[in-house]
């Protein structure tokens, strides 16, 4: 999902309010949170912030609803929401619960919870539609080259087979 240079970028955080400790401990944001680290770029109302040995650990984002958005590899932009979020950075798995819904270039899945590593680019999940499922709608696949494969060759020219 991230470039590789998103994780090893500083990560800045911006709200209108905060309380809690800039060191280790938690400290809640609230008000137009946003976050952002390389391209990914997350907006939520409230995020809480967890600092262990001096490094953000985890991010819990709760919005009406919580919008993520970030640049792949070679792809282009992913965008993503839902109720809450959680998103543990060493390990760079993002939990969507809530009306998980996320549009990437080749896909786009939804359901009432998401789970995404960012490392091995895996998604797992469980339903959300009204029949407690997963939806998931692939683009379809187009060799280069070959987009004009299946059309039927313009009219006054005979087609393979045909004499003239």
């Amino acid at each position: 999902m991230a470039l590789k240079s998103d994780r090893q970028q500083a990560l800045e955080v911006n709200a209108d309010a905060t309380d809690g400790t800039l060191g280790d401990g938690t400290a809640t944001l609230q008000g137009n949170v946003e976050i952002r680290q390389g391209t990914l770029l997350i907006t939520a109302d409230i995020a809480t912030v967890e600092k262990v040995d001096g490094r953000v650990r985890r991010f819990e984002l709760n919005g009406t609803p919580v919008h993520l958005q970030q640049e792949i590899e070679e792809q282009g932009l992913v965008m993503a929401e839902a109720q809450k979020v959680e998103y543990i950075v060493a390990t760079g798995i993002v939990t969507l619960t809530g009306a998980a819904d996320v549009v990437h270039p080749q896909y786009h899945i939804n359901g009432e919870i998401l789970e995404y590593d960012m490392n091995t680019q895996h998604f797992q999940g469980t339903g959300g539609d009204n029949n407690g499922r997963i939806r998931i709608r692939l683009a379809p696949e187009v060799v280069p080259g070959n987009e004009d494969e299946s059309e039927e060759p313009p009219t006054g020219e005979p087609s393979q087979g045909e004499s003239g």
